[in-house]
C-alpha cells in the first residue's frame, strides 16, 4: 500500500463534523470504527474512549489544513509535526497478498496499526499520510472547501494546483450560486441604467418645458 493512500485517513477524519452547519458525524464507535474502512482488526480495538480521543485529533488535524488554506505553511508544518511526535509510525515492508506476473511479492512501504490503542493508530496513520502528501506536493495542495458554509477539507491532486472544493456536488453549487449572483447583478445595473434614462428623460422635458416661449 502505497504511503500516499494514508493520506484520505485525515481527510475522513476531518470531514466527520461540518462546523459551519452544526454537524458532527462521530458520535458512536460504530462511526470511529467506519473510519478504518477494510481494516477491521484495528477497527475492533475502537472503544468509548476513543470518541473524545478522536474528536481531539480530529481538531488538529482541522487546524493543520485551515493553516495551510491560510496560506500559514509553516503553521501548517509546525501543527503536523507535534503530531507527528506524539503518535509516531511503525513502518515496515510488506508484500500482502499482491503478486507480480512472476509470482513475487510486491514490495511496499506499509505503516502498521499501533497497538496500544485505536486512537493511536489512526492518528499515527492519517499524520504521516498527511505529511507525506504535503512534502511530496506542497503545503498548498491542503485545502478547505469554498462552497460555503461546507469547509469540507480536501487534497488537490489537480495537474495545475486549480482545486477550490472538496466535491463536484460543492462545486455545481458554488457555481450555480455565482451564475445567479451574476445575474442579479446584472438585472440591478439595468434597473439602475433604465431608472437613469428615465431620469434623464424627464429632465430634459422639464428643461424644455421651462424654455419654451410663452403665448401671448
Amino acid at each position: 500500500m502505497e504511503l500516499a493512500y494514508y493520506s484520505d485517513y485525515a481527510v475522513r477524519l476531518v470531514n466527520t463534523e461540518e462546523p459551519g452547519r452544526g454537524k458532527d458525524s462521530l458520535t458512536t464507535v460504530d462511526a470511529v470504527r467506519d473510519l478504518f474502512g477494510p481494516s477491521q482488526d484495528a477497527a475492533r480495538r475502537a472503544t468509548d474512549a476513543d470518541l473524545t480521543r478522536f474528536r481531539s485529533v480530529r481538531g488538529r488535524l482541522r487546524a493543520v489544513f485551515e493553516a495551510a488554506d491560510g496560506g500559514e505553511e509553516e503553521l501548517a508544518v509546525n501543527l503536523l509535526n507535534s503530531l507527528l511526535l506524539e503518535f509516531p509510525v511503525s513502518p515496515q515492508v510488506s508484500g500482502h497478498d499482491h503478486r507480480d506476473d512472476d509470482g513475487r511479492p510486491l514490495w511496499h512501504m506499509h505503516l502498521a496499526d499501533h497497538p496500544s490503542n485505536a486512537t493511536a493508530g489512526y492518528a499515527a496513520i492519517a499524520a504521516m499520510g498527511l505529511a507525506f502528501h504535503l512534502t511530496e506536493y506542497g503545503v498548498d495542495r491542503l485545502g478547505l472547501c469554498e462552497a460555503a458554509p461546507c469547509r469540507n477539507a480536501y487534497l488537490d491532486t489537480s495537474t495545475n494546483r486549480s482545486r477550490r472544493y472538496c466535491s463536484d456536488r460543492c462545486a455545481t453549487r458554488a457555481n450555480v450560486a455565482a451564475y445567479r449572483a451574476r445575474k442579479r447583478l446584472e438585472a440591478e445595473e439595468r434597473s439602475e441604467r433604465a431608472d437613469r434614462t428615465e431620469r434623464t428623460g424627464r429632465t430634459a422635458e422639464n428643461t424644455q418645458d421651462s424654455t419654451a416661449p410663452t403665448e401671448r
